[in-house]
């Protein structure tokens, strides 16, 4: 399901609903107005109806007067350019004053045509500019060509001089195709979006509405009634079309259709506020909902009529439900409290795949990486299936450097994944080198390695921080893997280290964390995620061959009684976005581990 909010209109047009309806109101009598002053001069000029018809003047007047007060208003009640609505109010007045003088009502004209093109098509370019260019110019023409037809009688046109009806057909065809190719362009094609969505209905509106006025026109032109009825009934259509037009830069895009075997990241509305929603991997069978923690009544998510709430996973951040969807497309529900809403989903004719049994998270949690750099790819292995090349060199160097820094002893702590297996043999092999013993069990003077998934680390770091709470324990520090440097991990122990391959400051991975934040609601990074980013952008992290070791630390800069505010220049470490953990420093604590280790 798509969804359009009133927000998002007023935000992607850059003011309110009142102003995006103020500067569509300018619009329509500016378009006329510069229609007759580029057409009926022209006309008259060329031997056609002289005197001009009263009602025509009049009619140019009141264009004229209704699109300078508007853009008058547009001046003071909206951020528009004092200058251009200036401008805008001038020549909308010029062009009826100088109707009896053809060549300067067609000059004033032209400058408010153009004028109209910089107002509709503000920020675009290229080939979209030159869409916008001819939709505007040909609408306009055709109004300047309705005015003659609807104000002067019949009788007195010259047909040798232009035949109006072919004119005006030839002008709604030109629109037609336009609107064709934008619908082409829009990244949206003929998919069931262009019918459920916002922006879908109004692509329809700038195709159909031109089309619809060129069969009233010709319907008219072939039963020899009067043009002018079919002007009359076509303006209407035009108009309208024209309008849509210029509301399509205001009307928020849908999000890209649901694909089988990738995870969708969509959006929810929940008690007025919009929640995004992941749901991975998108196949028949399980697949696990993650939602940000936005607190308040329980979250449920509903799937097959079977409903489950969204909990909190041991090392994971936000909510997570596992729930079951069924082959092809289908619905879920998300509920909070009392509000609801439906999201829909597209699983395909996949086979199922299973879900880790406790690194869901972490391999639905990867999937943000290539989502937010709007790339969609399928999930063909999770993180905790393989051990890297990368990962296994950096805890071997990790290993070393504790050598070097006399460690009589690590605990370890692996889980049963492939990963974890893999990571658990690498090290025994290379402590065995260093002739290090490997503990099972916390010991005062041993350092403390975790190499398990998720769930698993942030049991060991929480029992961890507890047993140094009532004893000496660990005292040669805490030392995680590199895929488990995340938020609810790395704080639940005073200070950790992790050996890593890039600095969690540099710019590539301040961009990542900056990108996961705002997709999903204030969400930490995770390196999984990262790695994902990095391949989907095609970008490379710096100093890619040098591992060296991060501490994280939660630390505050100063202390302050609990109302004040900290004073300018002095936040604390790890606040606003940009951080990899938040209120925590993650710094490097030694040189690249191979020059370390000697």
């Amino acid at each position: 399901m798509v969804h359009d909010h009133v927000a998002d209109v007023a935000g992607g047009a850059g003011g309110s609903w009142q102003d995006i309806a103020l500067r569509l109101m300018l619009l329509w009598p500016a378009a006329v107005v510069a229609g007759i002053g580029l057409f009926i001069p022209w006309l008259r000029s060329s031997g056609g109806v002289s005197p001009l018809p009263r009602r025509l003047l009049l009619g140019a007047w009141i264009a004229g007067a209704g699109s300078a007060l508007l853009a008058v208003l547009s001046v003071l009640v909206s951020d528009v350019n004092p200058i251009g609505g200036g401008v805008h109010a001038v020549l909308a007045l010029a062009v009826p004053t100088l109707l009896r003088r053809p060549v300067l009502a067609r000059w004033a004209a032209a400058a408010l045509l153009v004028l109209l093109v910089v107002e509709s098509v503000s920020g675009r370019s290229g080939l979209d500019f030159a869409l916008d260019t001819a939709y505007v110019a040909a609408a306009t023409i055709w109004f300047g060509v309705a005015a003659l037809a609807l104000t002067a009688p019949a009788d007195r046109w010259r047909p040798a001089t232009v035949r109006l009806d072919s004119l005006a057909i030839s002008l709604a065809v030109l629109l037609t195709a336009v609107g064709v190719v934008q619908v082409g362009l829009s990244g949206i094609g003929f998919d069931r979006r262009l019918f459920s969505s916002a922006f879908g209905l109004t692509l329809l509106a700038v195709v159909l509405l031109p089309a619809v006025a060129t069969v009233v026109v010709l319907a008219v032109a072939r039963s020899g009634r009067a043009p002018s009825a079919g002007f009359r009934a076509g303006a209407g259509f035009v108009a309208a079309a024209l309008l849509a037009w210029t509301a399509l830069v205001a009307v928020p895009k849908p999000p890209d259709l649901p694909v089988p075997g990738v995870p969708l990241l969509a959006s929810v509305d929940l008690n007025e506020l919009e929640v995004p929603v992941l749901v991975s991997p998108q196949r028949p069978g399980p697949n696990l909902v993650h939602l940000p923690d936005i607190g308040g009544p329980q979250v449920t998510v509903t799937a097959g009529g079977k409903r489950v709430a969204a909990t909190t996973r041991p090392g994971a951040q936000g909510l997570w439900a596992e729930v079951d969807l069924p082959r092809g497309r289908s619905d879920l529900v998300i509920t909070r409290g009392e509000s609801s809403d439906e999201l829909g989903v597209e699983a395909g004719e996949l086979a199922p795949r299973p879900l880790p049994a406790d690194d869901g998270p972490e391999c639905a949690a990867a999937a943000l990486g290539s989502l937010v750099a709007e790339r969609q790819q399928a999930v063909d292995r999770c993180p905790s299936e393989v051990l890297t090349s990368d990962d296994e060199e950096a805890l071997r160097k990790l290993v070393r450097f504790l050598n070097s820094k006399h460690v009589p002893a690590i605990t370890l702590v692996a889980d049963r994944s492939p990963r974890g297996r893999a990571a658990d043999a690498a090290v025994r092999d290379e402590a065995g080198r260093a002739e290090i013993r490997v503990l099972r069990q916390p010991a005062a003077d041993s350092a403390l390695l975790v190499v398990s998934g998720w769930r698993a680390a942030h049991r060991a770091t929480t029992h961890a921080a507890k047993a140094q709470a009532e004893k000496p324990t660990y005292s040669r520090g805490i030392y995680l893997a590199p895929w488990l440097l995340s938020a609810p991990i790395a704080t639940s122990v005073a200070s950790a280290s992790v050996p890593l391959r890039f600095d969690p400051r540099q710019p590539a991975a301040v961009d990542f964390t900056v990108a996961v934040g705002d997709a999903f609601g204030r969400q930490g990074p995770t390196v999984g995620a990262y790695h994902e980013y990095l391949r989907a952008t095609g970008r490379q992290a710096d100093a890619a061959d040098a591992v060296r070791i991060f501490a994280v630390a939660q630390v505050n800069v100063m202390a302050m009684s609990p109302t004040a505010k900290h004073a300018p220049g002095m936040a604390t470490a790890g606040e606003g976005p940009g951080h990899w953990i938040p209120r925590s420093t993650v710094i490097p604590v030694t040189l690249p581990l191979a020059d370390a280790s000697g």
